[in-house]
């Protein structure tokens, strides 16, 4: 039997304890005037980008439509441009502000494919060093995040324009 380990957040309950209505956050989050507070770094024509606040590392992106819909052949040209054109300024802004060795993208498509909001279509960006994955999270089952998520967010906020 595994012992599980626990990993000091301050900022993440602030995030657990929002009121968000049951409804979609990133649908809410666009919707808001507070673009710090939801860690909003830029707004695209038909696309935004917010900091993951529960991230796999420092400097995990999530870019998505402002359109709420699941499937990514729904989104129209303008939208499908639009994602891949501030995906890559993403990729720009995270190499130029945290100099990462690599990147994973990806999209979970459904529950089965890992999605933790399946109703909202959003890319994740996550920038890789080597050896970020080290002995904590394989045998520890802990996964250590480096830096506050607002210190991420001031660092990357000036390579949006913003």
């Amino acid at each position: 039997m595994s012992v599980m380990e626990r990993m000091w957040a301050p900022w993440r309950m602030e995030y657990l304890m929002q009121d968000r209505g049951g409804g979609c956050f990133l649908c809410q989050n666009a919707a808001e005037q507070r673009d710090r507070e939801n860690g909003i770094l830029f707004r695209g024509s038909f696309t935004f980008v917010v900091l993951n606040a529960f991230p796999y590392n420092s400097g995990h992106l999530l870019v998505a439509p402002y359109r709420h819909l699941r499937d990514p052949r729904a989104l129209s040209e303008e939208e499908q441009a639009d994602l891949w054109r501030v995906t890559a300024r993403c990729l720009q802004g995270l190499e130029d502000s945290m100099g990462p060795q690599g990147f994973n993208l990806g999209i979970n498509l459904g529950q089965a494919a890992g999605a933790g909001l399946e109703s909202h279509l959003h890319l994740h960006i996550i920038p890789r060093w080597n050896g970020d994955t080290n002995f904590l999270p394989v045998l520890g089952e802990i996964k250590v995040i480096s830096e506050h998520l607002l210190t991420t967010f001031d660092k990357l906020l000036p390579f949006f324009g913003q």
